[in-house]
């Protein structure tokens, strides 16, 4: 039986992998939760931002990593949504503008939000340094139309909103450097404040800013999004992502733990 258990075939491991994955995802297991600092921080942020209040939301990240700030986007856009806060999206990455669109119009149809009224996408503009800059400035020199081709100054929501002045926060959802840019360039010279939320391996990188308070506050990857649905009392794509990732997790320290002891007895019997 040790002998077995040192040999296993791998494909019963594929197996096993599939199941804790599916079974998760179908069935609606939450696990034990609690809400960290930084992801309260943010939550607590927009919850006290006034009604007609406006936020910036950057899609910073690709369709190769979208697993988790997709599930970060769909709660602070349900959050904004039904605190009358206005979200303008935009993105610093070529291929997101069509992806982060969809996903705005699907939440915003959830919760009964116009478009032109309760949020905007403006799409994506090259040069993300010369963007970020030029908002700062004037963000109808730089987003001339929105992502469907209609006149900045023909959207109502934009009517009185002429740079980062008129901006209560920007959410960085990230999958790479970026937040670090809108940090640099819109927090140090435009004193916009920032939030972000970002794919675990960029985690650690980011506590640094909290401390500083340059980020209000910050959601990390999956646990984040499953933070923020917990303080929204909806539990949505980040809560599934984490259950499935904890349930995999366990099932490898579970195989790793019986390898290494039966890896023992059988050399102790040897022996």
């Amino acid at each position: 039986m040790f002998e077995k258990l040192m040999n296993i075939d791998r494909r019963i491991i594929f197996v096993l992998v599939a199941v804790v994955v599916i079974i998760p995802t179908l069935i609606p297991i939450r696990l034990p939760t609690r809400v960290a600092e930084p992801t309260q921080k943010l939550y607590d942020y927009i919850d006290e931002l006034p009604p007609g209040s406006t936020i910036i939301m950057a899609f910073d990240y690709g369709p190769s990593s979208l697993a988790e700030p997709e599930p970060m986007a769909k709660a602070v856009l349900q959050h904004c949504f039904n605190k009358d806060v206005r979200v303008i999206g935009i993105t610093l990455y070529a291929n997101m503008p069509t992806l982060a669109d969809k996903l705005m119009q699907k939440i915003a149809t959830e919760n009964g939000a116009v478009y032109g009224e309760d949020y905007t996408f403006l799409g994506y503009r090259p040069g993300a340094l010369q963007v970020i800059l030029g908002m700062g400035t004037n963000i109808a020199g730089v987003f001339e139309t929105d992502y469907h081709g209609t006149a900045i100054a023909e959207i109502p929501m934009m009517e009185n909103i002429t740079n980062y002045d008129q901006i209560d926060l920007l959410l960085d959802l990230a999958a790479g450097s970026s937040t670090e840019a809108w940090i640099i360039y819109a927090n140090t010279r435009y004193n916009l404040k920032i939030a972000a939320g970002v794919t675990g391996v960029i985690i650690a990188q980011m506590y640094p800013y909290l401390q500083t308070n340059q980020l209000v506050g910050f959601m990390p990857g999956y646990l984040g999004a499953t933070e923020y649905e917990k303080l929204l009392n909806a539990p949505g794509d980040g809560t599934i992502g984490l259950n499935t990732a904890s349930f995999v997790h366990l099932l490898i320290i579970g195989l790793v733990a019986l390898g290494n002891i039966a890896f023992f007895i059988q050399r102790r019997r040897e022996e």
